[in-house]
C-alpha cells in the first residue's frame, strides 16, 4: 500500500502493508528506535507516539489508519540538546531502567501541550496507561511540573 506518512516534519513516501502496526513503521521502515516496543496490546505506553498531538499507542495503530503528522521522542531534544521535558527528566533523575521513558516523555509533551499547568492528579491521570516498571511515578509528576515551569507554562 502506497502511503504519505509526515515524521516529525520530514515527509516519506512508503510501500507498505496497510495492517502494519505504526511502532514497526517507525523502528523497521524508518529507522526510528527511540519508540520501544513493550507489550504489544496498548497496556503499557513504551510505544507512545503523537499523532497531531494526541498520544497513541504505536504497536496498535494500524499504518493505514494514521491520518496526520507523527511525532516522535526523536523530535523532542537530542543527547547534545534535550528538550524541556528531557531535560526535566535528568535533572529529576526519573529514568532507571529507561525502557519506558521515551514514551512517558512522549505522553507528557501531549499533556503539557493540552494543560500548560497541570495538577498532580491531571497529571497521574494522563500518565496512567503509562506504566513505570522502576516505580518512579514520584520524580514523573516532579519532572512534568518542572518542565511546565521551565516552558513558561506554571
Amino acid at each position: 500500500m502506497a502511503t504519505r506518512l509526515t515524521v516529525n516534519g520530514t515527509r516519506h513516501d512508503l510501500d507498505l502493508a496497510g495492517d502494519m502496526p505504526l511502532l514497526w513503521v517507525l523502528r523497521d521502515a524508518l529507522g526510528l528506535t527511540g519508540t520501544k516496543y513493550g507489550c504489544g496490546v496498548a497496556s503499557c505506553g513504551a510505544c507512545t507516539v503523537q499523532i497531531d498531538g494526541q498520544a497513541v499507542r504505536s504497536c496498535v495503530t494500524p499504518l493505514s489508519s494514521v491520518q496526520g503528522a507523527v511525532t516522535t521522542i526523536e523530535a523532542l531534544g537530542t543527547p547534545d540538546s534535550p528538550g524541556a521535558l528531557q531535560q526535566a527528566w535528568i535533572d529529576h533523575q526519573v529514568a532507571q531502567c529507561g525502557y519506558c521513558q521515551s514514551g512517558q516523555i512522549v505522553q507528557a509533551a501531549a499533556l503539557l501541550a493540552e494543560m500548560p499547568d497541570p495538577t498532580d492528579d491531571q497529571i497521574d491521570a494522563a500518565m496512567a496507561g503509562n506504566l513505570c516498571q522502576c516505580g518512579t511515578y514520584p520524580r514523573i509528576r516532579a519532572a512534568i511540573h518542572a518542565a511546565a515551569l521551565a516552558l513558561g507554562r506554571s
